[in-house]
C-alpha cells in the first residue's frame, strides 16, 4: 500500500474522476425517462463506469478515496432535492465497499472488483426512495407527468427492486473486468497507471 493519507493530488484526482463519472452516470441515466428502463440502469452504469472506478482505484490506493468518490454524487443529488433515502442509502454502501476494498489492502484486483460491484449499488438508492420516502420521491418525480409516476409505482416493488441489486452487481462485476481489461491494454502502456 502506498503512503496513508489522501494529499491534495489525491483530493484533486478524486473531483476530476467525480466528473467524469457523473457525466457519465447522467448520460446512462438517460434510459430512466422509459419508467421500465429505469430498472436496468444501475446494471448498465456499472458496465459502463466499470472502467473510471477501476482506474481511479488503481490511482488513488488509500483509505477513504473510494468513500470520497462514491459519496460525491449522492449527496450532490440530495441537495438538487432527492431524498434522505438516498444520501443514507450510499452512506452504507460506500462504507462496505470501503471496507473491502481495506480487505485487499486497497491494490488487490479481486477486493477492488468485489468493492466496485457493492459501490454500484448505491444508484439503487434512486428507486428505493420511492418505498422508503414514497410521497416525496411522487413529488419529485411529478415533473415527468402523473403517468410516468404511475408506472414507477408499479414497477418498484420489493420483488423487482432485488432483481435490481442483482442487476447492479453483476454489472459491477463486468465493468470491473472490463476496466481490468483496459487497464491493461491501454492505462498502463501509457503510462497511467
Amino acid at each position: 500500500m502506498k503512503e496513508n493519507g489522501l494529499k491534495i493530488k489525491d483530493l484533486v484526482t478524486i473531483g476530476v474522476f467525480e466528473v467524469i463519472y457523473f457525466v457519465v452516470m447522467f448520460g446512462v441515466g438517460m434510459i430512466g425517462m422509459v419508467p421500465i428502463l429505469f430498472l436496468i440502469y444501475p446494471t448498465l452504469l456499472g458496465v459502463v463506469s466499470g472502467t473510471i472506478v477501476m482506474l481511479f482505484m488503481a490511482k488513488v490506493q488509500k483509505p477513504w478515496g473510494l468513500f470520497i468518490l462514491g459519496m460525491l454524487s449522492p449527496l450532490l443529488m440530495f441537495a438538487m432535492g432527492h431524498t434522505y433515502v438516498l444520501a443514507v442509502h450510499a452512506i452504507v454502501v460506500m462504507f462496505i465497499a470501503e471496507i473491502i476494498r481495506k480487505l485487499g489492502n486497497y491494490n488487490s484486483f479481486k477486493y477492488n472488483m468485489i468493492a466496485f460491484a457493492i459501490y454500484n449499488t448505491w444508484c439503487c438508492g434512486s428507486l428505493m426512495q420511492m418505498l422508503w420516502a414514497k410521497e416525496k420521491y411522487i413529488e419529485i418525480s411529478m415533473m415527468m407527468g402523473k403517468e410516468y409516476v404511475n408506472a414507477l409505482e408499479r414497477l418498484i416493488t420489493y420483488p423487482h427492486m432485488a432483481l435490481v441489486y442483482t442487476g447492479a452487481i453483476i454489472g459491477g462485476f463486468i465493468g470491473a473486468y472490463i476496466g481490468k481489461m483496459f487497464l491493461k491494454k491501454h492505462f498502463i502502456k501509457a503510462g497511467i497507471v
